[in-house]
């Protein structure tokens, strides 16, 4: 890595989140906001939309995962007891289970209430449209908040779905009043998300990729992608904040492991969360396994304070040597 590059990418894509704060990007606290269920967290703007969303979301494929509704249950009421609007999910989760779940214990008492996205991996336009069928079916909503093309892997990737028809079910959802915004995601190449850019970057509301600490170091969403969303205005949506368990030592999707740990033996997790919420970022949507991790994150999402320059760049370059595959962080 050429260091002087990237610190200069990296000082770009920070510096715009000290300029966005005056429009509350990265901001300590925003004013107090209560709705029917309660206060809620800190909210920051969600892009161009006018729509303002809690600083933390809850992630739906780990939602999806928990061992029964009653589990399932109890975590919804922490979130929403906690201030937490935001809720995620995809038709992919669990076949379909995350969104059936959030269709039978969050929508029928609380859709009023909160923001709901779920995401298509559809790779055509006749798949695209039976998913966006079958999610407001199983979610038991007549729109949704956001809808998301999901887990882009590359440039051709990008191309294929546009030219079959993709993104045309997008926005015609959006004409329809079905789906109220669009976006899109992926998990692993920068490259895809600026393909996806260059091609339609004009129709999107938001855009979903990886955050965290160990990224500025590895093919980075933070040095590439990010000052092009600040730019457009295009909400990023922070995931995969503690590297999907890549910080724990995981060595498989969602799970702790055996590798080196990243927190807490580099990092604090208050080091690892606030670092995410100092960049301008709209969400950070998080993925507990237990009520107990949730409480956590809103705790942190309470008590946050804005890293400087320089603390940044000290995270970054704690884990500079753990980034990419043969550091063990993807």
């Amino acid at each position: 890595m050429n260091r002087r590059d990237f610190l200069r990418t990296l000082l770009l894509a920070l510096s715009a989140a000290a300029s966005a704060r005056a429009s509350s990007y990265a901001r300590a606290a925003s004013p107090t906001r209560r709705d029917a269920l309660g206060e809620l967290l800190p909210t920051r703007p969600l892009g161009k939309t006018g729509e303002q969303v809690t600083m933390l979301g809850l992630g739906g494929w780990h939602f999806g995962r928990l061992s029964s509704d009653r589990e399932a249950q109890e975590l919804l009421e922490v979130a929403l007891e906690g201030g937490i609007r935001f809720f995620d999910s995809a038709e992919s989760y669990q076949g379909g289970g995350s969104e059936s779940r959030y269709g039978r214990l969050l929508t029928p008492r609380y859709r009023e209430h909160v923001f709901l996205m779920t995401k298509t991996t559809a790779r055509d336009a006749a798949t695209a449209q039976a998913h966006l069928d079958g999610s407001l079916k199983r979610l038991r909503t007549d729109y949704l908040d956001l809808w998301q093309i999901h887990a882009l892997t590359g440039p051709q990737d990008v191309d294929n779905r546009l030219k079959n028809g993709v993104l045309e079910v997008l926005l015609k959802a959006k004409a329809s009043g079905k789906v109220r915004y669009i976006g899109f995601t992926g998990h692993t190449r920068p490259s895809a998300h600026l393909r996806m850019l260059e091609r339609a970057g004009d129709v999107f509301d938001t855009c979903q990729m990886p955050v965290n600490a160990a990224d500025p170091s590895y093919e980075s969403f933070v040095q590439n992608v990010l000052p092009e969303l600040v730019r457009r205005r295009i909400a990023p949506l922070a995931m995969k904040s503690l590297a999907n368990g890549g910080f724990f030592g995981g060595t498989q999707h969602g799970e702790h492991g055996p590798n080196p740990k990243v927190v807490p033996d580099r990092l604090s997790m208050e080091e690892a969360i606030f670092f995410v919420w100092s960049l301008p970022v709209s969400v950070l949507i998080t993925g507990p396994d237990n009520v107990d991790q949730l409480r956590e994150k809103i705790r942190l999402a309470r008590a946050f304070q804005p890293l400087d320059e320089a603390a940044r760049r000290r995270i970054v370059e704690k884990v500079a040597d753990m980034a990419g595959p043969h550091g063990g962080i993807l």
